[in-house]
């Protein structure tokens, strides 16, 4: 099985679920480091993956999905300056300097990452699982949208979704997103869009709910036919939904682009994607973890991985 780890959203959520009090010998906070270390032992010792990939953000709000629909994150930015000023996130404080230390420990130990220009760690999961040939994959993400790649077409994409927490964590294939969402994973995309996502500053369809989006699709397939429908008079679409999908057309012509992950990233891997049979850089590991306090976690990750010693 190759594994993609959905590894920005792994850190943030282990941040917030971790209490900010863990620090490591110096007094600086170590929870993000220490939670992200646990998801991965955790979900890799769950399914012992041949193949492990964590995937990252370059770019976390790409300019070509701004272009298209200016509100995506919008409310994420931090604002440094005016005018053309680079966007960037909002992040606390104490989460900035645990990430280098969360890759350099991982990149010691022989986890391989990647990343692509211009793309977010959703479209860097995205191509890899859609390129994939051989062996099924799994997605492990607390971001709903990735539901998009859930596919039942051998070798097969599945996702195991954390969003609930690790203790409420379910794997969904194709068909569990279509019981679960009403919607085949090839709608979801649409979906979501409709439904729309605060948290990516996507404002939806005013009036259209999850259920409301769910019928939608199944009875058009995807929005392109829905506003087809919308704007025939003669078509069986009832006022409702057509007044407001025709009310939010310039938000549906720009968001379902916005929304759909990319599958064509040029995606750059730090390198063999193999699970390490060893520790890659062994004198660098024991100094990250003398330095940050980190022998719990790292001990309970290379266990997970399969190596002793």
């Amino acid at each position: 099985m190759l594994q993609l780890l959905d590894f920005a959203g792994i850190y943030f959520r282990a941040f917030h679920a971790v209490p900010g009090s863990t620090v490591g010998p110096h007094g600086r906070p170590t929870n993000a480091v220490r939670g992200a270390l646990d998801i991965t032992a955790r979900v890799v010792a769950d399914t012992r993956p041949s193949r492990l990939v964590a995937c990252l953000d370059l770019d976390w709000r790409p300019a070509w999905r701004v272009e298209l629909l200016p509100s995506y994150k919008a409310h994420r930015v931090e604002r440094l300056g005016a005018g053309d000023a680079p966007d960037v996130e909002q992040m606390p404080d104490e989460l900035t300097p645990q990430i280098p230390v969360l890759l350099d420990v991982i990149a010691a130990i022989g986890i391989a990452s990647a990343g692509a220009e211009q793309c977010e760690a959703d479209d860097v999961i995205a191509t890899l699982a859609s390129n994939e040939r051989v062996d099924p994959v799994e997605v492990v993400t607390g971001d709903r949208d990735l539901m998009q790649l859930a596919d039942d077409t051998p070798p097969g994409v599945r996702i195991r979704y954390i969003g609930a927490g690790m203790s409420k964590q379910v794997v969904l294939d194709a068909a569990g997103v279509h019981r679960k969402y009403g919607v085949p994973a090839t709608g979801y995309a649409d979906y979501a869009t409709l439904r729309g996502d605060p948290s990516d500053g996507l404002p939806g369809v005013p009036g259209v709910g999850d259920k409301t989006a769910a019928a939608l699709i199944g009875s058009y397939g995807n929005i392109d036919a829905m506003l087809t429908a919308a704007g025939d008079p003669a078509s069986a679409m009832a006022s409702g939904p057509r007044r407001k999908l025709l009310a939010a057309a310039d938000y549906l012509a720009a968001a379902p682009a916005v929304v759909a992950v990319r599958r064509d990233a040029e995606v750059l891997l730090s390198g063999p994607d193999a699970v390490p049979g060893k520790v890659f850089d062994r004198p660098r590991l024991d100094a990250l973890v003398a330095e940050h306090g980190l022998a719990g976690p790292v001990e309970r990750l290379l266990r997970a991985l399969g190596i002793t010693g």
